[in-house]
């Protein structure tokens, strides 16, 4: 049956994938994924054997059309990320839409992502939040930063760990030395760790701590 599933798969400990996730990885007929080493290390360690097609930010464009017309035969296909739920910050949300408008119904389960447990690790009010994801490199960086400043809600982030230093010391000029933060990294894996306190503290913290891993910046509100 034409269908999409859009899987979410762990972002770190291997365990964390859903009973449904590892029913639907296999009884699919295609499985596009981000990077088809890194996806091919989950199948073998759930003893799952599915087609395997890549599709990223690179190519997604280029692929769309032919994987439609794939779904279109009558084939069923799911999309993973490399870790967390595809479209939150990785790519998804260009087929899920061309799957619309061509009435190829979309099944999106429920798993893991990387911002709500660093949300809760934070400590900081999550009653109500907005996700910002990546903040651009250069060009609107700052208009993004400004149009931030007064924002009351806990602004979450995701950030590269050689870029974290740079958009912390942003953060500070825009937001004050004093506003309150969480960096978490290696999330659910052995070497987890969530560093609490201000722009400033945390800075000075990652200026003689080494940083590895995937990183979810969670910032106070105004």
């Amino acid at each position: 049956m034409a269908k999409l599933f859009v899987i979410p798969t762990p972002v770190g400990n291997l365990d964390d994938i859903t009973l449904r996730a590892v029913k639907v990885l296999g009884e699919i007929d295609l499985l596009l994924a981000e990077d088809t080493r890194k996806t091919g290390i989950l199948l073998n360690h759930l003893g799952i054997k599915v087609k395997m097609m890549s599709h990223h930010l690179f190519n997604e464009h280029k692929t769309l059309q032919h994987v439609i017309d794939i779904m279109l035969s009558g084939a069923s296909v799911g999309l993973v990320s490399d870790a967390g739920t595809p479209a939150i910050s990785d790519p998804g949300f260009l087929l899920v839409r061309e799957c619309i408008k061509n009435e190829i119904p979309v099944e999106c389960l429920p798993g893991a992502t990387a911002f709500v447990p660093a949300l809760v690790n934070s400590g900081l009010p999550s009653d109500r939040f907005c996700f910002e994801g990546f903040l651009p490199v250069k060009k609107g960086r700052k208009t993004r930063l400004e149009s931030l400043k007064e924002e009351t809600r806990t602004m979450v982030f995701y950030e590269s760990p050689h870029k974290l230093l740079k958009t912390l010391a942003d953060m500070k000029e825009y937001f004050g030395e004093e506003r309150q933060a969480c960096v978490s990294r290696e999330l659910s894996k052995l070497h987890e760790e969530n560093v609490r306190g201000s722009l400033s503290e945390l800075m000075q913290y990652y200026q003689s701590n080494t940083l590895k891993g995937e990183i979810t910046l969670v910032v106070a509100g105004a």
